[in-house]
């Protein structure tokens, strides 16, 4: 009798490794902004978290979280309401390395320069594990800052907000370890114009209200406190409403379901009815809009942290499958036209993280009372919530494609790194909204425009296409005719002229030129690996890679 081996049909050559064991923080672009905005003194914690980031085990947590998404409990067996949200194992893992981690709202009780930087950086490297758990944690930590807007509320809630404990579970929040925070704007007739809110507010005799309405995006409704939207005798408020009451009932909130979204699949976001729930008012009575605008503009700093957290996932994952990959005779990344490729994603992926660092900077410096940082920001954190954000499809679209094939399947998570991508350009007001408050922000407040020409003069004279984009856009700003139609290009052009500041005051010279010459002489095509002829692409590639 004759023996053949028999054919092997399955040995597997020719394909990347996933991308595990190293460390995310290792992020050039990321790092150095973290020293330059004043938290280089959390190196070490970065460098822990991001080791832990890159791990296997982080990764199946994040898989884990997408692929048993939260359950809705209305009711327990008995027929009693209880509505409570049920999350697999997984998202409590990510959580606690969250809070553990101060990501939430510990910065706000700190004094020292860079918290918010740090903290900044670290939701930056933890986001590109699972960006869904973000969402309760930005909330949380952008709370604070409406809050404070009543002393003795804050008292009371800010302590649990900040502390690094996460106690999940619906029990008396004033007698937890920690609390996370949730906010509810919007409803199903209004959406973005929040003024339109039906949610009525009726004071009682001992400082409280009563809260009757109903809300079309309850974000984090797990959450032990929000921050809510209603028209009170005096006008729309801001309201602090507890999930559980201080004698331990559960408050009047019925969560009707959570939506079915096309990403951010972890996290839970719900439509919730007030029947007579509790709430205590923050702020002043007919003040609610600016009140909650603060929380608001925290948490759209998270959007353009959230966005470049996205990229960076992109490129890295494009990068290391284009290394480890050949095609005809040569890997994928040593190809003319792939190299340009990837250099241009690594391009968009680091001009957003050095402005992302630089708005986490200002916020920080802000915040300690630095009114020249704040005007700055003004303008800066609005165009770059306009701006970024509206990047991340286009750039989680090319990542995807470097992949081909590999690419398109659920097990490379690019799926849902493209199906979270435009998450952050609707949250905390759509592209319109961000343009026009753009527009807003230039017309009410001159001092936040000085700030902004000031950041960019700082780089003046040393790129001849930032020098000629700088001087056009002063002339789009003199002349205000038909402002608002234009208002998405004002704000493109104010982002990309900032980002181009940055690069070439900051970033080393061959990423100034690539991005000088590409988004502001345009001498480039309109989609990604269209960069011209000439320029140093490994520098790019290489600041890409681990």
């Amino acid at each position: 009798m004759i023996h053949r081996r028999p054919h092997v049909t399955h040995d597997v050559f020719n394909q990347a490794h996933p991308l595990t064991g190293h460390d995310v923080s290792a992020d050039a672009a990321l790092m150095e902004g973290v020293a330059r905005e004043g938290a280089g003194w959390a190196t070490g914690e970065l460098r822990r978290l991001g080791l832990l980031a890159g791990s296997e085990q982080a990764q199946d947590w994040g898989r884990l979280a997408n692929e048993h998404p939260p359950v809705l409990r209305t009711h327990d067996r008995y027929g009693r309401r209880i509505d409570e949200v049920e999350f697999h194992p997984a998202w409590h893992e990510l959580m606690t390395v969250a809070v553990d981690n101060g990501m939430h709202a510990t910065p706000w009780s700190s004094a020292r320069p860079g918290a918010h930087v740090a903290r900044a950086a670290k939701f930056y490297v933890w986001s590109q594990v699972e960006a869904g758990h973000g969402c309760p944690i930005s909330m949380t930590y952008a709370s604070i800052a409406a809050l404070r807007h009543s002393p003795a509320l804050a008292a009371d809630w800010e302590p649990l907000l900040a502390a690094r404990s996460y106690d999940f579970g619906l029990r008396p929040p004033l007698g937890k370890r920690g609390v996370l925070a949730g906010m509810a704007m919007t409803e199903k007739q209004g959406g973005s114009d929040v003024r339109a809110g039906t949610t009525r507010a009726e004071p009682q005799g001992d400082g409280s209200y009563v809260l009757t309405g109903h809300k079309w995006f309850n974000s984090a409704p797990m959450c032990d406190v929000f921050l809510v939207l209603a028209q009170a005798p005096g006008g729309l408020s801001c309201f602090l409403l507890p999930r559980v009451l201080p004698d331990g009932t559960r408050n009047a909130v019925h969560l009707m379901r959570l939506k079915d979204k096309l990403g951010n699949r972890s996290n839970a976001s719900a439509e919730v009815e007030y029947h007579g729930a509790t709430a205590w008012l923050v702020g002043e009575e007919g003040r609610g809009l600016r009140t909650i605008l603060e929380m608001v503009n925290m948490t759209r700093l998270d959007c353009v942290i959230g966005s470049a957290a996205g990229m960076r996932y992109g490129v890295t994952q494009a990068v290391h499958h284009s290394r480890n990959r050949g095609a005809f005779g040569r890997k994928l990344a040593d190809q003319p036209l792939m190299r340009n490729v990837l250099a241009d994603l690594a391009l968009e992926s680091e001009a957003a993280t050095v402005l992302m660092t630089r708005l986490a900077g200002a916020t920080d410096r802000a915040i300690a009372g630095d009114q020249a940082e704040a005007a700055l920001r003004r303008t800066a954190l609005a165009v770059s919530k306009y701006w970024v954000c509206k990047r991340a499809p286009v750039h989680a679209a090319e990542a995807l494609e470097c992949l081909g094939g590999n690419g398109y399947v659920e097990e490379s998570q690019m799926p849902r790194l493209f199906r979270e991508s435009p998450l952050n350009g609707i949250w905390e007001g759509s592209g319109n909204v961000a343009a026009l408050d753009v527009l807003r922000a230039l017309g009410r407040e001159p001092e936040a425009q000085e700030a902004f020409f000031a950041e960019v003069a700082l780089a003046a004279g040393a790129d001849r296409h930032l020098d000629a984009a700088t001087d056009r856009l002063r002339k789009s700003l003199d002349d205000t005719t038909d402002f608002e139609i234009r208002a998405r290009r004002v704000a493109e052009d104010m982002a990309l002229v900032l980002q181009g500041s940055l690069l070439v005051r900051l970033a080393p010279a061959a990423v100034a030129d690539a991005f000088c010459v590409s988004r502001l002489s345009g001498d480039a095509g309109r989609a990604f690996g269209t960069l011209p002829t000439g320029l140093d692409l490994d520098v790019l590639v290489e600041r890409a890679s681990f």
